[in-house]
């Protein structure tokens, strides 16, 4: 168990490389952008107590734009690994060029067992599945649409159009995910009706990069959604929550939290999992959503899917 020292120690450092990240030129790959990452990684996967929410405010502040440097540089990384997949004939079979491509794996198998533990409650898997903040690598749905979803339509939604071209050209050439990957250029606050048609909806852990942003996203979907509909999103806890937003689960007003899950392996993000409520949530007295309750969200709802595979 770590002291309270450990928790110093682990704060210094993070800030220190919050330091060297902040003052470099550029976040596209190259050697000192990669070997400032995997230190920080490396510093926030082993388990950790610590709270952010109950650091000074200005770890606080450090930590969410540290949380910014990291999405600007994943963005760049995909990016960057998108141009060299779309140099192959076929990309889809070099997918392995990706540093952490096992990391999405095991993460896409992680969130397939956990929603096949609360989605089917008959044998029929999602028909149609959205994914919102897909990028220019979206790895996520790929996965899923390839292993564990094979009858499924995943509509990709990202604000960047580049994005979604790059994306768009790895399952060109492939007959079959070509036809179930559809990418849509639009701002999810912008997108209504068309959100009640998925059975599912993920979303990705850096659209909306801090607990605001992503807070509106989330009512937003709560209001647009199907009722019964599932709602997958990604958290992190503990130390890791110097990379990713952590989403509390009392955010998440018209939805059942259903679980919470906290790897504690080389897979970062935590998972949570909602649905919507099928009637319409309680109101306060200013016809505010009240917060959903969770009987999970202290704790890991179950075994590691990943020990049943």
């Amino acid at each position: 168990m770590e002291s309270f020292q450990d928790n110093i120690t682990l704060v210094e450092k993070v800030c220190e490389i919050y330091e060297k990240l902040s003052k470099l030129e550029t976040l596209e790959p190259c050697n000192d952008v990669n070997s400032l990452f995997t230190e920080l990684v490396h510093t926030c996967i082993p388990h950790s107590s610590i709270n952010i929410a109950t650091l000074p405010k200005n770890i606080q502040e450090i930590t969410s734009k540290l949380i910014r440097l990291c999405g600007v540089a994943e963005g760049h990384l995909e990016a960057h690994f998108s141009t060299i997949l779309g140099s192959f004939k076929n990309p889809l079979h070099h997918l392995d060029v990706f540093p952490y491509y096992s990391n999405y794996l095991k993460l896409s198998s992680l969130e397939h067992n956990i929603l096949n533990q609360h989605y089917y409650a008959t044998s029929q898997a999602p028909k149609r599945v959205a994914f919102v903040g897909s990028g220019p690598l979206p790895l996520t749905s790929i996965v899923l649409a390839s292993y564990h979803l094979k009858d499924t339509t995943f509509h990709n939604y990202d604000i960047d159009s580049l994005a979604n071209s790059m994306a768009s050209r790895l399952v060109a050439s492939n007959n079959d995910l070509s036809k179930r990957m559809v990418f849509h250029t639009s701002d999810i606050m912008d997108v209504t009706d068309e959100l009640k048609e998925y059975d599912v909806v993920f979303l990705a852990a850096l659209v909306g990069m801090d607990i605001n942003e992503k807070t509106k996203v989330i009512h937003h979907l709560a209001k647009y959604m199907a009722p019964g509909a599932v709602l997958m999103l990604r958290s992190a806890h503990g130390a890791r929550a110097f990379l990713y937003p952590v989403v509390d689960p009392q955010v998440l007003r018209g939805f059942d939290v259903l679980s919470v899950f906290h790897p504690d392996d080389d897979v970062i993000n935590s998972v949570v999992i909602s649905r919507k409520y099928l009637k319409p949530a309680n109101t306060d007295h200013n016809g505010s959503l009240m917060p959903s309750s969770c009987k999970y969200c202290d704790f890991q709802a179950f075994n590691s899917p990943l020990n049943n595979m």
